[in-house]
Parts: C-alpha cells; structure tokens; sequence
C-alpha cells in the first residue's frame, strides 16, 4: 500500500499531464539567458505579482538568500519572526552568505506588526549594526499556516518606506495565503521589494522558485545565483512545470485546505491530543498529551502507512497537498480515532 505522506507538502509528484507538459517545453542555456521557457515562467510570475522581472532558481531557500543578500551588506541586519524559515531552516544562510545579523521578534503564529518592526529598527550608532530589511513569511510554516492579509502587510510596509527599509516576502506558501484570504497577487508588487515565489510545495512542481523585484535587483541576483552554483543550463524542463502549476493547480488549493479543516476536527476529538493550532490553510500542528511520546505516536502512524513530521516537544505537523487524497483523508481520519496510548 502506497504511504500516506503528510511531511510537507514538497512530497508531491508530477501528474501526468505536467510531466507531458515539461516533455514538450522549448529549451536553451538559461545561464546564457536564451531558454526561452525560462524567461517565460519568469515574466508571468513578475506580470502576475505585479514586479519588474523574475529568476528561477532551484528552491526557495536560493531565492531567499539572494534576495537578502541583494539587499543587506555586513555589518547590516535582517527583521524577522523568531520562527522564520530564513533563520530557522536556511542553514545559517544569513551570516554565511550575507554577513548580516538578525533582529528575532516574538510575533503571534509567525507574524510580526508594524510597532514590533518600528521598535526593531536601530539607531544610527556604531555600537549597532544598521537595519536594512523586514522579512515576512506568508503563510508561516511554524505559525501553522497563518497568513498575512493585503491590509496587514499594508501597514508593514509603510513602515518600511518611511524608513528606507527594504521589504521581502518568503512566500512559500503565497498562493495559499492569497487564496484563503480571497486576495490577488496583482497588489503585492506595490508593498515588497522582492517576494520569493515556490513552486515546489502546494503547487505540485518539482523543483524551483522564482525570485521577483525590479529590473536591477534581478540583474544583481543573476551574479548572486552563479556565485552560489544555482545557475541552469536547460532548466526550462522544470520552468515548464512552473508554468503548468501556475496554470492549473492555484485554484485546486482550496481542496487541500478543506482536507486540513477535516483533519483538524479528527484531531480535536482524540483524547491523547492536548491542543490544535486554528488551521488556517493546508499546515495542521496539533500537540500530544504529555501521556504519548513523540516518537510513538510517529511509529503507530508509520504501521498505519502514515508519515508525519516531528515538529516540536510533543508537536506533530500534517501538511495537506496535490497528492493527499479525500480517500487518503478518509482513511487518515479512521487511523486517528481508533488509536489509543
């Protein structure tokens, strides 16, 4: 029996009609700048973001280091969410390969306000390192899928400007967010000054992000990209199912979220669950009881052909996707309210 994988949603695989899809694509060096499926995928995630120009890269780690990098210098420091992907899960990216410190601030499910940003900027003195941008992080993968609506961001952004701060976006999980707040990724353009778009996880492709901004940060970023190894040749195979997910799979999100919701009501009626995280989108965090051991829970799972995610002291997290089915769900939901500890 085929493993019920609710990891991440980075498990999933090609459909058949997106791999016929990538069979067909047009390609050419993207180094040299002449794959023109590349340069395809890229125009129409900047036109839909309402950005100047877009890179494609490998994964969204690459777009958000290159994107902090473009932006910050040693000696500069970084605002964030004490849980942000880019501090929490990029290695060390920041001080690595930018030089720059972080400004951790104690956000509510991963998302920071406009005072908590105002109160972070630093003063212009030699004792302290000079702020230079605000990450956000929409949906949050340690909030348990919370997101940022247009408004929210808004409000962050005008802080940025009035302090000459560059603002990015680590939309990993973007066209969740977008979806489940009824918004379009036309206005996210007028608030960011790079947003890092995945197409790796909700969307179904498997491999790449695509990093957005104006003309002259993409231009920098190219240089950024070689240097880092994450230059292509003919990378517009994998460009193409950039283009098919963008095409086809935004709208069936909503499917991955409701199968979320039906989880998170499973998982409110068991007994050796202490707590769920309100979900929001397609993450599900739920905590154990202080009776059942992390690793237990794991296993009787695993003999039910389920895999889930330690996510914590007695935390657990299902993420829903393309290849979680409403059978899956089914029999994900009967697996949880038989078990006993």
């Amino acid at each position: 029996m085929r493993n019920i994988d609710l990891r991440s949603d980075t498990v999933t695989r090609p459909t058949s009609a997106m791999l016929e899809y990538m069979f067909q694509a047009v390609v050419g060096d993207d180094v040299f700048e002449d794959d023109p499926t590349v340069k395809a995928l890229e125009a129409k995630c900047a036109a839909m973001f309402g950005m100047e120009a877009g890179i494609f890269c490998p994964s969204g780690t690459m777009t958000n280091q290159i994107a902090i990098k473009a932006q910050t210098e040693p000696m500069s420091e970084v605002i964030c969410d004490q849980t942000a992907h880019i501090y929490q899960y990029e290695g060390g990216g920041i001080s690595f390969i930018s030089g720059a410190s972080v400004y951790l601030l104690p956000g509510e499910r991963g998302k920071i306000t406009p005072a908590m940003v105002k109160s972070a900027i630093r003063p212009d003195n030699i004792h302290h390192p000079v702020t230079k941008l605000v990450s956000l992080e929409n949906t949050s993968n340690k909030g348990g899928g919370a997101y940022y609506t247009s408004s929210e961001i808004a409000a962050i952004a005008a802080v940025c400007q009035d302090n000459k701060l560059a603002l990015h976006l680590d939309g990993a999980r973007v066209f969740n967010a977008l979806l489940a707040a009824g918004e379009t990724p036309q206005a996210y353009g007028q608030y960011f000054t790079s947003i890092s778009v995945c197409l790796s996880k909700g969307l179904g492709a498997p491999v790449g992000s695509v990093l957005l901004g104006s003309h002259d940060l993409i231009k920098k970023a190219r240089r950024i990209r070689k240097a880092l190894g994450g230059g292509m040749r003919q990378a517009g195979f994998l460009a193409a199912a950039g283009i098919y997910a963008l095409d086809n799979h935004v709208s069936r999100l909503a499917e991955d979220h409701q199968h979320a919701r039906l989880l998170q009501q499973a998982l409110a009626n068991c007994v050796y669950v202490e707590s769920v995280l309100p979900v929001e989108t397609n993450i599900v965090i739920f905590t154990l009881t202080p009776q059942v051991e992390t690793s237990a829970f794991l296993q009787k799972l695993a003999e039910n052909n389920i895999l889930a995610l330690d996510f914590g002291p007695r935390q657990i997290r299902f993420v829903t996707h393309l290849d979680f089915t409403a059978e899956m769900v089914d029999q994900t939901v009967k697996t949880l309210t038989s078990m006993s500890f």
